[in-house]
């Protein structure tokens, strides 16, 4: 557990201290739960690295390889049917399986959400493991 905490934080720059999430009497008590999870399973906050950056996603069925371009843009391939080859799409952020989603992050346990040129909005399954190359 404190390794996946570490992870979380190594690519957040200097100036932007970490911080938890504090439960919301807004949210049910799943959405609280959820964003809790989301803080201890780890992520990345793709707009946090410089572009160009190369990520390795693996999920519960692929591997993606995004490399990052700026301002939520990214070269994403992997699926056989999707991305066979890299294409440019918009990074939402990533989603517990429904309609909520924590925007701009690509976290563990969560799935990535992304803006297809020719598909629309796709989603993988859960992430296993992040990777920066």
């Amino acid at each position: 557990m404190e390794r996946r905490q570490r992870w979380t934080y190594r690519f957040q720059p200097a100036s932007r201290k970490p911080s938890l999430y504090e439960v919301s009497p807004h949210f049910s008590d799943r959405v609280n739960r959820n964003i809790i999870q989301s803080e201890i399973e780890g992520g990345v906050y793709p707009n946090d690295l410089p572009r160009g950056s190369a990520l390795a996603i693996q999920t519960m069925s692929r591997v993606y390889e995004l490399v990052l371009l700026g301002d939520g843009a990214a070269l994403i391939s992997g699926h056989p049917q999707f991305c066979p080859e890299p294409v440019e799409v918009q990074i939402q952020g990533s989603t517990w399986g429904g309609s909520m989603i924590k925007a701009k992050f690509i976290g563990r346990g969560m799935r990535l959400e992304y803006e297809h040129p020719v598909r629309r909005r796709c989603r993988a399954s859960p992430i296993v493991d992040i990777r920066v190359h």
